[in-house]
């Protein structure tokens, strides 16, 4: 998934890195705090690493390091932009396993009701317990709260397990794409743009079991 984040984690913290590879009971979905910055940059430098793996240049995939992403998550969080931008985290028990970060899609073609996922992981070790659907469903409610109807998500061409999990969650691809530079060599990586409906009668009906949840 695209981010506009570029954001990590700080090993001054005191929780293990250690993830479930199980369900749990007390799964859930909530608002990230300041304190989640370090978890949450943990969770971005290992999926990031994996879905930019042989995309860009070994220098830059060395860049994506926890503490970075979790000092501009930690800034982000002091400091939120205006408007309807959030970032959720999914647990499992008091544990982060995952995020979604949200806000108005910043595309020159959208329009105001036009809400965005801008970057979604689950740690691959949480994976296939539900985790990106609830992730899914809670920034469909909140962008609709907000007002939004139309969902736009950008992920990379090369990337198809997030791809056919955003499209089992019922999203679809518009035929836009976009190439980003991704490294000072002005490197480029491909990226596609998946849309939904999410007004009350056109809403994205993610996997309810979490059997397609790879993001």
């Amino acid at each position: 998934m695209s981010s506009t984040h570029h954001d990590g984690h700080d090993h001054g913290h005191d929780h293990p890195h250690t993830h479930p590879t199980g369900p749990l009971a007390d799964a859930s979905v909530r608002i990230a705090r300041e304190t989640d910055a370090p978890a949450v940059g943990f969770v971005q430098a290992v999926v990031w690493r994996e879905a930019y793996d042989r995309v860009v240049p070994a220098e830059v995939l060395e860049a994506f390091e926890p503490q970075a992403f979790a000092s501009a998550w930690r800034q982000s969080l002091a400091n939120p932009p205006q408007g309807v931008y959030r970032l959720l985290a999914a647990c499992a028990g008091d544990q982060v396993v995952g995020f979604a970060s949200i806000g108005p899609s910043q595309d020159p073609d959208a329009d105001p009701a036009t809400g965005e996922v801008s970057a979604l992981a689950v740690h691959p070790q949480a994976r296939r317990s539900g985790h990106g659907s609830r992730l899914v469903n809670a920034a469909v409610d909140t962008l609709r709260g907000a007002g939004a109807e139309t969902l736009h998500a950008w992920v990379l061409a090369t990337d198809e397990q997030t791809r056919a999990f955003l499209v089992a969650s019922g999203l679809h691809p518009d035929g836009a794409f976009r190439d980003r530079i991704v490294s000072p060599a002005g490197d480029t990586a491909r990226e596609v743009r998946l849309i939904a409906d999410i007004r009350p009668d056109g809403t994205p009906e993610p996997s309810p079991d979490g059997s397609s949840d790879a993001p």
